[in-house]
């Protein structure tokens, strides 16, 4: 079975967001408001206290950061990284929290 090319990164590479917290860096894209990708490196790795604290647990699973989903969401609604959704989706003025 033949694997098909994913062309959306490059229509719309992920772009660097900082976190506002521990100062890891990481490549971010959005598809929708709802839907984020993050590539995370060592250094961010390294650096993410909530990551460190989900590994010192026995049998706990890291499933994100909440400061790093802040920090991508205000970069969204900055213009910083686009989201990918169409305008007409784009619902940025009401009050539901995205990230």
């Amino acid at each position: 079975m033949a694997v098909r090319q994913d062309n959306r990164l490059l229509e719309e590479p992920m772009a660097p967001v900082t976190c506002g917290t521990c100062g890891a860096e990481v490549e971010a894209r959005k598809s929708s408001w709802e839907q984020t990708s993050v590539q995370w490196h060592a250094g961010a790795l390294a650096s993410c206290a909530e990551r460190r604290a989900a590994a010192a647990g026995p049998g706990t699973v890291f499933t994100g950061c909440r400061a790093l989903a802040r920090a991508i969401g205000e970069a969204a609604v900055q213009g910083r990284i686009r989201v990918q959704c169409d305008d007409a989706d784009d619902t940025r003025g009401t009050s539901t929290a995205r990230g």
